[in-house]
């Protein structure tokens, strides 16, 4: 059984820093063919996708909101995906969840757009919830 589960978030001020991860576990294949996204989700609003990494592949996409303040990363040895969130902002106040998707790969265009789409993930987190303060 696939797990998916994300560190706890927290309440930050605004320009603070926070680094979440998402540990993964009962993948039938390795972890490396996987690509792993970071998601977000503020009351009243759709899920959007932050970020994406393909390790195997050594993509990364990020979305235009984040892209220079937040960074994705993996250990491989652990499993871990983490996402380092820089100079947060209220606008980044959302739960955060992290899901993973068996051979979707970054380097094909369709996939690259796929990637930031919540539907194209089979397995999620519980989500953690992120707050940053004006």
């Amino acid at each position: 059984e696939v797990q998916l589960v994300e560190s706890r978030g927290g309440l930050v001020q605004t320009g603070g820093s926070l680094r979440l991860s998402c540990a993964a576990s009962g993948f039938t294949f390795a972890f490396d063919d996987y690509a792993i996204g970071w998601f977000r989700q503020a009351p009243g609003k759709e899920r959007e996708g932050v970020s994406c990494i393909n390790n195997s592949k050594g993509k990364t996409h990020y979305a235009d909101s984040v892209k220079g303040r937040f960074t994705i990363s993996s250990d491989k040895a652990k499993n871990t995906v983490y996402l380092q969130m820089n100079s947060l902002k209220p606008e980044d106040t959302a739960v955060y969840f992290c899901a993973a998707e068996w051979g979707l790969d970054l380097r094909i265009k369709d996939d690259y757009t796929r990637s930031s789409q919540a539907g194209a993930y089979a397995y999620w987190g519980q989500g953690t919830q992120v707050t940053v303060s004006s």
